[in-house]
């Protein structure tokens, strides 16, 4: 019997866990947000915080709350990018927006994913793109608000320090 197909098998039997639980394979994040507040109020607060945030005045005293530009909007949709300031990496984000509870609340699911392909780590930054932007515009302080996201939809987000990144 030959030794590779053993090795092989075992490397996979070892290392199987490691890729079913350890999170996405490319850096990215994905997170479920709900408001008790109308989808037109997030939608509004979203937009005045992507457009607030779009120069590099935000991050002169550190940071990443800057470089962020709108590609497009609808009341359901919003799709923007981020920049990181010194690496100049950038990830795209998306804000889907849908109305429960007789209009009356919100449901967004966001996404981050960064653009370079080879990037699997990075340090809960694309959480922190999305997060910084509903944290910024005041939507975690609004009625009903709950994060829903984990480490496996969600690169690296218990390490995440939103303050750097």
């Amino acid at each position: 019997m030959h030794p590779v197909p053993w090795f092989v098998a075992v490397l996979l039997a070892v290392g199987a866990p490691e890729f079913c639980c350890a999170g996405p394979l490319h850096a990215q994040c994905k997170v479920e947000w709900y408001f008790g507040i109308p989808c037109r109020v997030v939608y509004e607060s979203l937009l005045s915080q992507i457009t607030m945030w779009r120069t590099m005045a935000g991050c002169t005293m550190g940071g990443q709350r800057c470089l962020y530009k709108l590609q497009s909007a609808s009341v359901h949709f919003i799709a923007a990018t981020h920049s990181s300031p010194f690496t100049r990496y950038v990830e795209d984000i998306s804000f889907r927006l849908a109305s429960y509870h007789f209009f009356t609340c919100c449901h967004v699911s966001a996404m981050s994913i960064s653009e370079t392909w080879y990037v699997v780590t990075d340090h809960g930054t694309n959480y922190c793109n999305i997060y910084n932007l509903i944290e910024g515009s005041g939507l975690t302080e609004a009625r009903g608000y709950r994060e829903v996201t984990s480490d496996f939809l969600c690169t690296q987000r218990s390490s995440a320090n939103c303050t750097v990144y």
